[in-house]
Parts: structure tokens; C-alpha cells; sequence
């Protein structure tokens, strides 16, 4: 019963994700950035809402619109890429995994959005990808990356990657913290399964780049690494 329900509900989901990648993709040519991310977000709340996903977010007042950040939080499932747009009212460019940018519909979405490929296994193209993530920063621009690089397998948060932290540290970037708790629960990697609930997202306080500027970029991936998991607890 369960796996019929799970395919009712990719099916509903599905088609529905189809009819918002028409509208975003006529958004992007007519309208602003901000303006078509706006309707991402309502979009993306109403495809969660139809796939059961009940989501809870805490933390908001602790954003300035007129702040450039970089966003991390962990990465608990596939749905990742529909909540966290749908929790934090900022407009931001992400940083993916550059197969992503293969995948059909979302792929085109994604490119054309302007997000950032990186590639985890070529250290030159990173590197790249990371200046063009910094220089995306310094001109106002969030950023949303999961430093973790892969899905969690176990639903605990795995080591972060440090070239994150090398970007914050070379854009002078404050860091907006977030956890996302349930979606793990919700959808595992590998799996058709999809359990309907609540699932939180919990904002935290930013993390001024003056309070890490000194660190090493070892020390400044522990001390978010404590902070995102204190955040998941909550």
C-alpha cells in the first residue's frame, strides 16, 4: 500500500513540476531574477505541500534582505533542491554537482537560472567553479551550497568538504546556517519510497565573516559543522 501511495505521489509531484519548469522557464525570459525566484518559492511550496511534505521553518528573522550570504546547510534527500528554496526567502544561485546539469528538465532549469557546476573529482574545475561562486558573491548575489557534497546515507551529517570554506574565507562571506531535519525520513537516496510528515527547516543565527576571518579553513568547517548539527537537533 505504502508503494502505491509513494507512486501516486511522484506521479502528482511529477506532473506538476512539469507545469512549473513551463512557467519558470517563461519567467526567466520576461521577468527579473528576484521576481522569478519569488514564484519558484510558491511554486515549490505548493509541490511539496501535494507530495505531503509539511514543512515548519524557524529562524527567519535572522535575515537581512540587504545581505549577501553564503548558505549551508546539510543534505538530507533530492527533495533538498525544492525545500530549501521553499523555507529561505532569499534569492540565491546554487552550486551543484555537474551531472545535474545532464538531467532532463531540471538540468535546463538549472542552467538557465545560472547555477554553478562543480565537479568533485576534477581539483582544476573546482577551483573554477569556486571563483566563479566568489565572484557571483562579491556582486551581491547569495550563494547555496551543501558542504557535505552527497546525500546522507544514514541521515546523520557526514564531514563537510573543505572548499566551501575556502570561498567564504576568499569572498570575505558572512555564512547563513540552516538544518533541514525529516527529509531524510521523508526520501532516501536509492529509494521510490516516499513517507508523507513534517519537515523543519531551522535557520540560524549568520556567522559574520569577521568571526572566522583568522581561523584556519580547517578550524572554520568544525566550527560550522558544530554549528548545522546543533541546528538539526532543535
Amino acid at each position: 500500500m505504502k508503494k502505491i501511495f509513494s507512486i501516486y505521489l511522484w506521479i502528482i509531484g511529477g506532473l506538476f513540476f512539469l507545469f512549473s519548469f513551463f512557467i519558470l522557464v517563461f519567467c526567466l525570459f520576461l521577468l527579473p531574477q528576484r521576481t522569478t525566484f519569488n514564484i519558484a518559492r510558491f511554486l515549490f511550496n505548493i509541490l511539496i505541500r501535494l507530495m505531503g511534505i509539511k514543512l515548519v521553518v524557524t529562524g527567519k528573522e535572522y535575515i537581512r534582505s540587504d545581505q549577501a550570504y553564503l548558505i549551508m546547510g546539510n543534505h538530507q534527500s533530492l527533495f533538498d533542491i525544492f525545500v530549501i528554496p521553499a523555507a529561505i526567502p532569499l534569492c540565491f544561485i546554487g552550486v551543484e554537482a555537474a551531472y545535474h546539469f545532464s538531467l532532463p528538465v531540471w538540468g535546463y532549469l538549472i542552467r538557465k537560472w545560472g547555477c554553478i557546476p562543480i565537479e568533485r573529482n576534477n581539483l582544476k574545475n573546482a577551483i573554477l567553479s569556486l571563483e566563479m561562486a566568489k565572484k557571483t558573491l562579491l556582486s551581491g548575489m547569495n550563494i547555496g551550497i551543501l558542504p557535505e557534497g552527497h546525500r546522507t546515507l544514514t541521515g546523520e551529517i557526514t564531514p563537510f568538504k573543505k572548499g566551501p570554506f575556502h570561498l567564504a574565507k576568499d569572498a570575505n562571506a558572512d555564512i547563513l546556517p540552516f538544518a533541514t531535519i525529516g527529509l531524510f525520513n521523508y526520501h532516501r537516496k536509492s529509494s521510490l519510497i516516499l513517507t508523507p510528515g513534517v519537515v523543519k527547516v531551522n535557520i540560524g543565527k549568520p556567522v559574520p565573516y569577521d568571526t572566522f576571518k583568522d581561523l584556519s579553513v580547517e578550524e572554520t568547517r568544525q566550527n560550522l559543522f558544530d554549528i548545522i548539527s546543533k541546528l538539526s537537533q532543535q
